[in-house]
């Protein structure tokens, strides 16, 4: 009788711990993924796309472009100091013409999120007048040269007031969505029919320069604390609070956004399915310092993105490391503190030309939370074999560097 009691007993321990065991994890994707109910969203990995509602640009622009363009980065580098001169040459390893650079082509958002994206960027313009971007200064030159066969580009809703969503003004200006509300109201339609997704970031350059080479050029404006105010409202109105992960949400009761950042008070992924996150770059490619964004929310109080930020700032919550080759530990040891990183698996085609998998291996391994791809899918301009996917398979993996698989 007495082992049979132990027995019992340890049995009904047994499954408890059973129990304990099974209700320690969750799915998401449709239960396609199964994972810790601990796990936060900074401790997960996914995968997205740059300029990603890009298409191809004509070839007669590169034509007439590319000479221009390769002038005007020399004048360019020319002018910068040597701390600027280091910096782009992180951001942008590998001197390229202008065809090279853009040598890629995305579908549209959803059939880049159904084939496991959970992150891409969007590059919008200030345009509170409307009729800004309508008559691109390349497109208008090339018909005065008699050039009639250019490519289609949409001008639905350029007319109007609104934030354009574009990649280089007069150059590279063809897109799936010429304007910023449309694009969002894409998104939401794909959240809407997969509620279960695992959390999307959405990266955000707010462009405030053009190429005022032409005498027809667009009249590119800068982003005021208005025009950011106007940008934050146009995203929650259009995807609702609801769908947000905001700033506020992260910092919860401390002073700073920082100091949340490094408590781990990120949201638990279980309650984030279905939302957005979104991370700006206020300004010049990310190699602006301030911004307005900040100006009177200087932790993000009330704002919708996390910002582009530097460690020991009081916002600091997002930083860009895009060359995980030269800031590997430096993106770990971020990583493992509570930032939220992104990085780049290729830059400017370049992997892509040489069929070379370092950079997206050395993404992978240092942990940045959003990695980004010009080539998500078999194919590419080049006839090599490079392109990248998480390394499970899957939309997400969890972070192999603040993680414990």
């Amino acid at each position: 009788m007495k082992k049979l009691i132990t027995s019992l007993f340890i049995g009904s321990i047994l499954l408890v711990c059973s129990c304990k065991k099974e209700s320690s994890q969750f799915s998401l994707e449709n239960n396609t993924i199964k994972i810790d109910e601990t796990l936060k969203i900074n401790q997960i990995q996914v995968l997205g796309t740059h300029n990603s509602y890009a298409k191809p640009v004509d070839e007669k622009v590169f034509t007439l472009m590319n000479p221009i363009f390769k002038k005007l980065m020399g004048q360019y580098n020319a002018n910068m100091t040597d701390e600027q001169k280091a910096k782009m040459k992180e951001y942008h390893p590998n001197e390229m013409p202008l065809n090279e650079m853009l040598n890629y082509n995305h579908p549209d958002f959803k059939t880049q999120l159904d084939a496991g994206l959970r992150s891409l960027e969007l590059d919008i313009y200030y345009d509170p007048t409307g009729n800004r971007f309508n008559k691109p200064a390349t497109y208008e030159i090339l018909k005065q040269q008699g050039i009639t066969n250019l490519a289609p580009f949409d001008t639905v809703g350029l007319s109007k007031p609104g934030f354009k969503l574009l990649h280089m003004a007069d150059i590279d200006f063809r897109t799936h969505y010429p304007t910023f509300k449309g694009g969002l109201k894409a998104l939401k339609k794909w959240s809407n029919n997969n509620p279960t997704h695992a959390p999307i970031f959405i990266m955000i350059e707010a462009k405030d320069s053009g190429f005022p080479i032409f005498p027809n050029s667009a009249k590119v404006l800068p982003f005021t604390e208005q025009a950011f105010d106007e940008m934050d409202a146009l995203v929650k109105n259009t995807l609702g609070r609801d769908k947000l992960i905001t700033p506020d949400d992260v910092r919860g009761g401390y002073a700073t956004l920082e100091e949340a950042v490094l408590a781990k008070n990120w949201p638990l992924l279980k309650e984030s399915k279905g939302k957005f996150i979104f991370l700006l770059l206020p300004s010049g490619g990310g190699l602006a310092s301030k911004s307005d964004y900040v100006k009177n929310h200087p932790v993000l109080e009330n704002r919708v993105m996390f910002v582009q930020s530097e460690i020991g700032q009081k916002h600091a919550a997002f930083l860009l490391l895009d060359n995980a080759i030269v800031r590997q530990t430096e993106i770990q040891e971020a990583v493992k503190k509570g930032y939220l990183v992104r990085t780049r698996s290729d830059i400017e085609t370049y992997e892509a030309k040489t069929n070379d998998m370092t950079r997206a291996n050395a993404a992978f391994t240092s942990g940045a939370q959003v990695i980004s791809t010009d080539f998500f899918r078999p194919g590419n301009n080049y006839n090599t074999d490079y392109w990248v996917k998480i390394p499970n398979g899957k939309p997400m993996r969890t972070n192999p560097i603040n993680t414990k698989n």
